[in-house]
């Protein structure tokens, strides 16, 4: 199909091919990590998506080779003198969360074609899609805990829901890095393709679904929601207590400097 609209920016790229519309994030030198611009930008388009008649099915993916590393954190960050919490749960509160929440309840089937790591956040967006289609270099993992960090963006529900607590429990405490394969064997990721070819079968999925009675696909989404992540907003909550309890802790200045100058972490519970 001829691509009928597109919107670049620098930080995320929206294209609208027939009723399938196509979010990029678009920040590849960065690794599509997310700073305050994407974040504004995501949240912003997927509310557009959601509301706008024209859109039938969202497909979310990144340009280069990763589907995002998560938050964008330095070291500059926390040598500023500034307290982080409070940053921290404005950006919880007003950008991350309502995207995740807006991706997973919106009335019209939403995609997720990974096409390299998906890390933290990164790996939350996906989880928060009806599908996630993985190429074949794709991995997923919960890095929080090697920054002294615990899990946001609906993480703790959203993989605990695919995956089971003990796996998930894996992922956040030890950062395990899970393959495309074992992600398709654990049921984070529906389906795994060559690489050269995720573009195109997430393409077709997402037209097949766009065809579809979205009406009842909406009914289904919210039965969904309703039975199995009903205490969505609750894992919200948790998650910016503690996160906000960690972002000034002396472990997480230790290992944003550690994963900074490439070292193992040295954590004191602090």
């Amino acid at each position: 199909m001829i691509t009928e609209y597109s919107s670049q920016s620098d930080v995320l790229d929206i294209a609208q091919t027939g009723a399938v519309r196509q979010l990029i994030l678009n920040r590849p030198a960065a690794l599509n990590a997310f700073d305050l611009q994407l974040q504004e930008s995501l949240r912003a388009a997927v509310d557009d998506a959601a509301h706008d008649d024209a859109v039938r099915c969202v497909v979310l993916t990144g340009r280069g080779r990763m589907f995002s590393a998560g938050a964008d954190i330095s070291l500059d960050d926390l040598d500023s003198g500034t307290r982080l919490a409070p940053r921290t749960e404005e950006e919880l509160r007003m950008r991350y969360n309502p995207t995740v929440r807006a991706l997973r309840t919106m009335d019209k089937p939403v995609i997720a074609a990974v096409n390299g790591s998906a890390v933290g956040l990164g790996c939350a967006l996906a989880m928060a899609c009806d599908q996630v289609v993985a190429a074949e270099s794709a991995w997923f993992s919960l890095a929080f805990a090697k920054v002294g960090l615990t899990l946001d963006g609906g993480a703790s529900l959203l993989i605990g829901a695919r995956i089971g607590i003990g796996r998930a429990t894996r992922m956040a405490m030890l950062g395990t890095k899970v393959d495309a394969a074992t992600a398709r064997l654990w049921g984070m990721v529906d389906e795994v393709v060559p690489d050269d070819e995720l573009d195109a079968h997430a393409s077709a999925l997402a037209e097949a679904l766009a065809a579809g009675p979205t009406a009842a696909f909406a009914a289904t989404k919210r039965s969904l929601n309703t039975a199995l992540l009903g205490r969505l907003d609750a894992a919200f909550e948790t998650e910016v207590a503690g996160q906000t309890s960690l972002v000034d802790a002396a472990d997480f200045r230790e290992g944003v400097a550690a994963f900074t100058q490439r070292r193992p972490p040295v954590f004191t519970g602090r």
